[in-house]
C-alpha cells in the first residue's frame, strides 16, 4: 500500500485555495444566546471561522487519502517518522491564521464583517406586520427604569393593551440583569367612553409600602402607558372601588399621563454584563446641543456611563426640517466596532426625543458604521433595547 504522496507544499497551496467561509446565521439569534456572564463579546467571529475551515479541510483530505487505500502498519509506522515537528505545527497554525486574517481584510468581506455588527434598537424596516410594545424595567439596583423592547407578531390584530398584558408574564427580567419586577400586581383595562386607562390593585398589594415603591410603580406605569399609547388620562381603583392608597401621598383616584421629552441617552452596565442597555436620563435638557455635551461624560450617581465616543463639532449642530446635522473634529476617526455603533444609536434615540426624524454627519471620516451607512440620511429608532420574549 502506498502513503500520502503529498507534499507539504501541495498541502499549503490547498489550503490558500479553500474558498472563504463566511457565518450566515442570523446575528440576532447569536446575540439573544449568547451568555454575558462568562464569554467575552463576540468571541465565537474566529473561531466559528476557523472550526469550519478545519471541518472543510477533513473532508477533502480525508477523502484525498482514503482513495489510496487504508495503510497498513509499516506505512503508518514510516508516515509516523516523518510526522512534522512542534515547531512547524506551531507555525502552520500562524499561517492559517493570518490567511484568515487576510481574507477579513478583503473589502467585500470587511463590507459583510460591518453588516454583522448587531443593532440594539428597533427600527422601522424590521418590524413589518408586527407590532413593538415597551416594558420599563427596574435596574437590580433601583436607580433607573430600564426599555426593553419587544416585536410581536399579531395575526388576531389584538390591541395594544391585550398584547401587553399577555406578553408581561414571558419577561425575563433576571436573564437581563435587572429587577423581577413584572407581571404586575394589577389589572389593566382601557376605558373606550371616557379614553382613560383604568389600574385596578388588590387590596393586599405592595405599591404603597415606601416612598420608594410608590414613586417606582408611578413611574413606571407613565412610561408603559406613554411609551405603548396615546392615552393621556389613567384612573386608579383598589378591589374595584376608587383610588389606591399610598404611603406618602394618601390615597390617589388618578393622574395625567406627560411624556417626558429631551432627554439623552446613555450607557448602563447590568452587573457582569459587558453589553450595554440605552438609557434616557431622567433630567431633561433644553437642546440637543447641551444632550450630546452631557453624553460626554459619566453620570455617576445613577450608575450611567457615557455614550457619546464620537467626536463631534459641538459648535456645528443644527436642525433642519426635522433632520439632525452633525460635524465630526477634524482629523477624528470613526471606529467600525460594536461599541461605536452603540454609540451612534444612543444619538439616533436623543435626537428622537427631540422630535428629530432623521440624523446625517456632514463630514465622516468612513462611510459605514455597521449596517449605518453614514453618507446617507439614518431614521430614528422607533424603540431602544430590543429582546426577543418567547
Amino acid at each position: 500500500m502506498k502513503k500520502s504522496e503529498w507534499s507539504d507544499r501541495e498541502i499549503e497551496r490547498l489550503l490558500r485555495q479553500m474558498p472563504i467561509i463566511q457565518d450566515h446565521r442570523n446575528p440576532r439569534d447569536i446575540y439573544d444566546n449568547l451568555s454575558l456572564k462568562k464569554r467575552k463579546m463576540f468571541s465565537w467571529v474566529l473561531p466559528s471561522i476557523a472550526t469550519a475551515a478545519a471541518l472543510f479541510l477533513f473532508l477533502i483530505l480525508g477523502a484525498k487519502l482514503m482513495d489510496r487505500g487504508p495503510f497498513s502498519q509499516l506505512s503508518l509506522d514510516r508516515a509516523s517518522d516523518k510526522q512534522p515537528s512542534e515547531q512547524n505545527i506551531v507555525m502552520k497554525k500562524k499561517e492559517d491564521a493570518l490567511a484568515i486574517k487576510e481574507s477579513l481584510s478583503k473589502p467585500e468581506n470587511l463590507k459583510q464583517a460591518s453588516k454583522d455588527l448587531l443593532k440594539s434598537a428597533v427600527y422601522e424596516d424590521e418590524v413589518a406586520n408586527g407590532k413593538v410594545i415597551t416594558y420599563w424595567i427596574p435596574d437590580d439596583q433601583a436607580q433607573n427604569l430600564i426599555p426593553i423592547s419587544t416585536i410581536v407578531q399579531d395575526p388576531e390584530n389584538k390591541s395594544w393593551l391585550d398584547i401587553f398584558n399577555e406578553k408581561m408574564t414571558e419577561l425575563n427580567e433576571n436573564k437581563w440583569g435587572l429587577a423581577d419586577y413584572y407581571p404586575l400586581n394589577a389589572e389593566f383595562s382601557y376605558d373606550k367612553r371616557n379614553h382613560t386607562l383604568d389600574v385596578n390593585v388588590p387590596a393586599d398589594h405592595q405599591y404603597g409600602q415606601g416612598s420608594a415603591n410608590e414613586l417606582m410603580f408611578m413611574n413606571i406605569i407613565k412610561k408603559d402607558i406613554s411609551s405603548n399609547s396615546n392615552v393621556k388620562k389613567v384612573r386608579l381603583f383598589t378591589n374595584g372601588q376608587p383610588g389606591i392608597e399610598f404611603g406618602n401621598t394618601g390615597i390617589k383616584e388618578e393622574f395625567n399621563i406627560e411624556p417626558e421629552k429631551n432627554q439623552a441617552y446613555f450607557f448602563y452596565y447590568p452587573n457582569d454584563h459587558k453589553i450595554p442597555y440605552l438609557v434616557p436620563t431622567t433630567v431633561s435638557f433644553k437642546t440637543i446641543k447641551e444632550a450630546i455635551v452631557a453624553m460626554k461624560k459619566d453620570q455617576p450617581d445613577l450608575g450611567l456611563k457615557k455614550s457619546m465616543l464620537l467626536k463631534l463639532r459641538e459648535k456645528d449642530i443644527s436642525i433642519r426640517n426635522k433632520t439632525l446635522y452633525v460635524s465630526m473634529e477634524k482629523n477624528s476617526r470613526i471606529n467600525n466596532d460594536q461599541f461605536t455603533l452603540f454609540s451612534f444609536e444612543a444619538l439616533l434615540l436623543t435626537a428622537k426625543e427631540f422630535g428629530i426624524e432623521k440624523v446625517v454627519i456632514k463630514n465622516p471620516p468612513s462611510k459605514q458604521i455597521g449596517p449605518f451607512e453614514l453618507t446617507k440620511e439614518n431614521k430614528v429608532p422607533i424603540a431602544p433595547n430590543l429582546r426577543k420574549i418567547k
